[in-house]
């Protein structure tokens, strides 16, 4: 749209039903803050400006809020006086003269620009106040919207509504779009003579009607428009944002044999053809390429997995972790800013953290890279087509050359020349019938300690 809108979000509860440490808006869905899921819808509507209402950890609040695609400025509200009254607490910005006012909640975390396009094209055709509503079929507690001849007569509260007006299944969402020239014309006129001495943002349908105004409402999807009061309603709309991002995914290509046990973040990305097996959970920064198979059990966070590539089961990809084509990280691996090179594999039971391991290189089940001494951590590089025996010690800072072999059990803490052997272990020795007394030697003190008794 050629019209500029100012979006005002409202996210200045106290959250007490919420019974948290915290602001509500800052409780993650999808590991993403709640009052971020807005900002990005408003974003995607093409909206450049936004007014952050906060009270509650405000600044934490701000910050959270705060996107690059949008302009934000934040506004406190010292008082809860309603509706109204928060919005006119970014009044400073409305007044800069916005072509559209858009109002919007800040638990409000499955909103997408949809609405708040459709609300907009209301307004460019004339209407001076939109709302947004939904349909549902359990309308109780929901203020009812009462339409004749197309336009909203009247928002309707339950314990106002007559019996045939409760029979209403159009319900009021509380997000709204308004005229930007008229904006703070009407919002000063919202008045407070209620039981509770407040201002109502619904009052805005009369008093536009009364000025002559256009009011209408649009629908959009009740799922949307969930908001979020307490811990039982935050997990169902991480349950719906599961849900449509598993199905997006799914559409686009990807396969999930359990769909409803993966567990996937904002920014997940999956490729067409990926295969992601049950009970996988995605953390933030993870894009997985084409092809790549994720098995079952898996929890990968920060990390970039390569078309063909396999991961798991029961695997770990830590921040840094960089799977590159056709490399595999087998059942009780964890590698964290490590690069697994085009081939590689590591196999089983192996840690890799803070590595570069050439392509087509072999792990053995039971390797760790020693990364860390307890106060800095050092690389460990692993040449090409090298093979690293079972149960190895790899101290770093060090360097296995391409083609280099180490020895099973091996602990190796200097560099390893390309295609050499490395041998980092005691020699064996056998004594015969040693195992005979020290048995009976065990068996012995055993006895006596039951004599005691």
């Amino acid at each position: 749209m050629s019209r500029s809108c100012l979006a005002v979000i409202l996210a200045a509860g106290d959250s007490t039903r919420m019974k948290s440490s915290m602001s509500k808006v800052l409780h993650p869905v999808a590991n993403r803050p709640m009052i971020a899921h807005v900002m990005a819808a408003v974003a995607s509507a093409g909206m450049t400006d936004a007014a952050l209402v906060v009270g509650r950890d405000a600044e934490k609040v701000a910050k959270a809020g705060s996107i690059d695609e949008i302009s934000v400025k934040s506004f406190l509200q010292t008082e809860r006086l309603g509706t109204g009254h928060a919005v006119l607490a970014a009044r400073e910005a409305i007044a800069q003269g916005f072509d559209d006012v858009l109002v919007a909640y800040g638990d409000v975390p499955l909103i997408t620009a949809a609405p708040f396009a459709a609300a907009r094209e209301k307004l460019a055709e004339g209407a001076d106040v939109v709302v947004i509503g939904f349909h549902t079929d359990k309308p109780f507690g929901y203020g009812r919207l009462l339409v004749e001849n197309g336009e909203l007569v009247a928002i309707r509260e339950e314990k106002d509504a007559t019996d045939e007006e409760r029979k209403v299944t159009w319900c009021n969402s509380g997000l709204m779009a308004i005229n930007g020239r008229k904006a703070l014309a009407l919002l000063d006129k919202i008045g407070n003579a209620n039981a509770k001495g407040e201002y109502y943002l619904t009052d805005l349908v009369e008093i536009a009607r009364a000025e002559g105004g256009k009011v209408v409402a649009v629908d959009a999807p009740e799922t949307e428009l969930t908001g979020c009061n307490n811990r039982a309603e935050l997990a169902v709309i991480e349950k719906l944002w599961q849900e449509r991002r598993r199905h997006e995914l799914m559409v686009s290509g990807v396969s999930m044999i359990a769909p409803e046990t993966v567990f996937l973040s904002f920014d997940t990305q999956i490729g067409q053809d990926a295969l992601i097996e049950p009970n996988v959970v995605f953390g933030p920064g993870v894009t997985i390429d084409g092809g790549a198979v994720i098995h079952a059990f898996s929890h990968i966070e920060g990390a970039h997995v390569s078309a063909g590539a396999t991961v798991g089961p029961f695997a770990r990809l830590r921040p840094g972790a960089d799977l590159a084509e056709g490399s595999k990280v087998g059942n009780f691996c964890e590698v964290k800013n490590g690069k697994v090179g085009e081939g590689a594999k590591v196999n089983h039971l192996t840690y890799i953290g803070d590595a570069v391991i050439g392509a087509h290189a072999n792990i053995g089940a039971g390797t760790i890279t020693c990364n860390y001494d307890g106060v800095n951590k050092f690389e460990t590089r692993i040449g090409a087509n090298s093979f690293v025996g079972s149960n190895s010690s790899l101290v770093a800072p060090v360097s296995i050359g391409d083609g280099a072999y180490i020895a099973s059990g091996s602990v190796i803490t200097e560099d390893v020349p390309a295609d050499a052997l490395a041998l980092g272990r005691a020699r064996q020795e056998v004594k015969p019938d040693r195992a005979t007394l020290i048995r009976e030697r065990a068996l012995a003190i055993k006895a006596a300690k039951k004599a005691g008794k």
